[in-house]
Parts: C-alpha cells; sequence; structure tokens
C-alpha cells in the first residue's frame, strides 16, 4: 500500500495530467491472440491488491456495502475529491485474472494487541469476500490450489501480511496468522519494526536483529513467503542471508530506472537470482518514474510552504486561498507522465539483470491513489503483456511472468517449510525472550 500522495490530490493532479496522456497503441490481433492463449494456460498472479482496506474504510467493512459484480470505478470516496475502485470482479475477468494476494494491511498507527487483531479482522474480510463470491473467487493456500482453481474458471483468493508489525513482536501470531491463511508477510511497512528497519525512514537496526532473522527462521518453517517490499537494502541483503527458501518483493521496481528505496538496486538483484525469488513490479508512478516522484516532492513542499497546521504556512487558516494556490502550482508545473510502457520498462530490466525467472506483477492497485497510463485498473493486465510480446517476449517468458515463477516460489517454499517441520520444533519466542544486540 503506497499512500504517499491523498486520495483527495487525486483530482489536481489528473488535471495537471490531462495534457499528457499518450494514447494506447492498438493490439495487434494476433500479438492479442498469444496473450489470451498464454492467460489461459497460465494463471495470471497479482502479488498485492490493497482492496480489503478499502473495503474497511469505506463501507465499514460490510461487504453488503459494495457490488463488485459491477462497475466500482466511479464509486464515491469517502475523502473529498476522492476517487473510485480500481478492482471489481468484470474487470478482472477482462484482466484475464487467475490468482489475487489480497493484503491485510493496516496502519502502523495501529499497535500491540489491537495490530494483531485489525489483522484477523482483515483475513476474515477476505475470506468472507471469497465466500460472498463462489463463482468467481475461492480461497487459496497452496501452489496447486491456484492451479486447480484457475483451471476451474475462478480466481484464487490469497492472503498477504503487509508489516511485520502485524505479528506484535510474536512468534505465535506469525503461526496463527499463517494458520488463518497468510501465504506471505512482508518483514515492514513504511515504519522500522524493533527488528527490521524500513526502506521509508531512517536506520535503526541496519538490517534484521536477532529476532528479526528468527521471524525469517520461523516463516521458512512454516512455508510462508518472506516478502521483502517495503524493507531497506540492509534488511534485503541480511533476509536473503538468513532465507533458506526463495523470497519475494510483492510489489516493488527496479531502482537502476527509478532510485526510489521502495525500489530494488541491481546489487540486491543478483542476490535474489542467487536465492532463485522473484520481484513483482509496482504500478505506483513514484516507483516507476524518478520523474514523478521528484515532482511529488516537490509539490507535498509546496503544499506545506502554503498551510501547515497548526503553525505555519502562508494561507495559514485560509484554506480556499491555499487550494488556489496549490492548483496555480499545478497548472504551471504538469506532472510528468508515467505510462505503461514505462513499467514495462522495469520488468525488463529485472529480467535482464536477475533473469526471466525473476520476475513478477504486483500491481499495488486500491492501495495507490493514480496509476501509469493504460493501466488504470485490473482490466488493463493484458495490454502491459501485449507490450513485452511486441518487445519480443517470448510465450514462455509471459507466462514466467504471469504466474509461473511465483508458481515456483511458492512450491519452494512450500518444500522448505515441510523440510524443516521434520526436524525443527516451533519456538515460543517473542522479541522480549531474547537479546536484541547487534
Amino acid at each position: 500500500m503506497t499512500h504517499l500522495l491523498t486520495r483527495a490530490a487525486v483530482v489536481a493532479l489528473s488535471l495537471a495530467l490531462a495534457g499528457a496522456a499518450v494514447a494506447a497503441e492498438p493490439t495487434d490481433p494476433k500479438i492479442a491472440a498469444r496473450v489470451e492463449r498464454v492467460l489461459a494456460r497460465t494463471p495470471l498472479i497479482d502479488g498485492h491488491n490493497d482492496l480489503p482496506w478499502e473495503i474497511r474504510i469505506r463501507f465499514a467493512g460490510k461487504l453488503e456495502g459494495l457490488d463488485l459484480t459491477s462497475d466500482t470505478s466511479k464509486l464515491p470516496s469517502p475523502e473529498a475529491d476522492g476517487i473510485g475502485l480500481m478492482t471489481d470482479i468484470p474487470r478482472m475477468r477482462a484482466g484475464r485474472m487467475g490468482g489475487q494476494f489480497w493484503s491485510v494491511w493496516i496502519p502502523s498507527s495501529i499497535i500491540g494487541p489491537a495490530a494483531v487483531q485489525t489483522t484477523f479482522e482483515q483475513i476474515d474480510l477476505v475470506k468472507r469476500l471469497a465466500e460472498r463470491y463462489p463463482a468467481d473467487f475461492e480461497m487459496a493456500y497452496t501452489a496447486d490450489d491456484i492451479v486447480r482453481i484457475h483451471a476451474a474458471g475462478r480466481i484464487a483468493a490469497l492472503i498477504g501480511v503487509e508489516g511485520g508489525n502485524q505479528i506484535n513482536d510474536s512468534l505465535a501470531s506469525l503461526r496463527q496468522m499463517y494458520a488463518a491463511g497468510a501465504r506471505y508477510m512482508t518483514l515492514t511497512h513504511a515504519i522500522n519494526t524493533r527488528w527490521a528497519d524500513s526502506a521509508t525512514a531512517n536506520p535503526e537496526h541496519h538490517g534484521l536483529t536477532p529476532f528479526g532473522r528468527q521471524v525469517v527462521a520461523e516463516m521458512n518453517r512454516l512455508g510462508m513467503l518472506v516478502d521483502l517490499s517495503h524493507v531497506s537494502e540492509e534488511t534485503m541483503k541480511s533476509a536473503l542471508a538468513t532465507s533458506k527458501a526463495p523470497v519475494i518483493f510483492s510489489h516493488s521496481g527496479s531502482r537502476a530506472l527509478s532510485n526510489h528505496p521502495r525500489n530494488v538496486s541491481d546489487a540486491v538483484l543478483a542476490l535474489v537470482a542467487a536465492n532463485h525469488g522473484v520481484v513483482m513490479v509496482d504500478f505506483a508512478p513514484i516507483y516507476v518514474s524518478e520523474a514523478r516522484a521528484h515532482w511529488e516532492a516537490d509539490r507535498s513542499a509546496e503544499q506545506a510552504r502554503y498551510n501547515s497546521p497548526p503553525f505555519g504556512g502562508l494561507y495559514i487558516g485560509q484554506p480556499d486561498k491555499a487550494k488556489a494556490a496549490l492548483a496555480a502550482w499545478d497548472k504551471a508545473h504538469p506532472a510528468p507522465p508515467v505510462t505503461l510502457a514505462m513499467v514495462a520498462d522495469h520488468i525488463e530490466h529485472i529480467a535482464k539483470v536477475c533473469g526471466p525467472d525473476c520476475v513478477g506483477i504486483g500491481s499495488d492497485f486500491d492501495g495507490i491513489p493514480n496509476t501509469p497510463d493504460g493501466l488504470e485498473g485490473v482490466d488493463k493486465y493484458p495490454a502491459l503483456f501485449a507490450e513485452l510480446a511486441r518487445r519480443g517476449w517470448s510465450d514462455e517468458a509471459l507466462a514466467k511472468l504471469a504466474g509461473g515463477n511465483v508458481l515456483r516460489v511458492l512450491r519452494g517454499a512450500e518444500g522448505v517449510g515441510r523440510t524443516l517441520q521434520a526436524t525443527t520444533p516451533a519456538s515460543a519466542a517473542t522479541l522480549a525472550d531474547l537479546d536484541v544486540a547487534k
């Protein structure tokens, strides 16, 4: 989930982009047919979608308030001038989806036992979602489940915990989340945990602490995927050195193309290749385009200059003047365009550095406030695959990108888990039980 730009800012951003949008290139019928064949044979698995939290904040977690069988793109938002949703069943079908890891993200401000409870409430929401639409969704807990569900014409629903803070420093909580269906955990979100550093916070631990390494070891024992999106580069390297199973980045891009700390450097990609892991490419414009990331930082600074409660800003206490000043800035400083082709560039770079077995798709839909042109919702995946096909990607490489690589990594984690469960007992440790010295 990437809430660095509020949804309330999207309307102004959309106006700034209006003159920069690039018309999508028509898809050659032969290429469209190739993509259709690939996605019929191989489940297209997206590593990250934040619809569950959107359901919680927009509909108080009440599924009866949302009809996923209809177009959700025009739904009202709880934020002023917000946007609709990026996900619904008709668009998932149009996107030829075979599997979705639903994020059970919670805000980092929720801590302690409340974080554990809220996570389980979100896990329950995902399961209720699958129960409400049984013709379209079925819960999946293994790679074989995904293949079976896709073959039956349904979409596999999987669960990913997006932040190690959600286990409240307890391996028992981690195990119970796995037992409830979670098949990956992102080691941090936007802030550090007490045992791992985030990519978007000042370093405290310079990687994983001893308890952090024990968390990774326990995830290996369970057969749970270790997700390194959102963690610092030092934490990436520490986790890759610790893990006995392939790891994932559920929604990250290439740092060589956009030097954002949420992305993955070529040095780490080499380690991922050795680990036989997979990097699932995020669609968030600030991770796709370095120019866009700089623009958004400039815009945020300008917004703060106009109105920074409670004490600062040129127009403090004058919201209409602050809004007008920001609108004038937007008009004078149009946002750099971000396109589907630029996402394809990230995919190609990762495949070049790390190998074709190393890349997947992790859109971050409904966790990002805006998208690249041409990737506005879950119906647009085939257009991305068509772009890569035009660039010369083989059917085999497209199938690996779609879901083949993720299935291989999930099977690898499952196999390591079976081996370790036969030899390694579960530990009752919490962080308080261990010496957390470096």
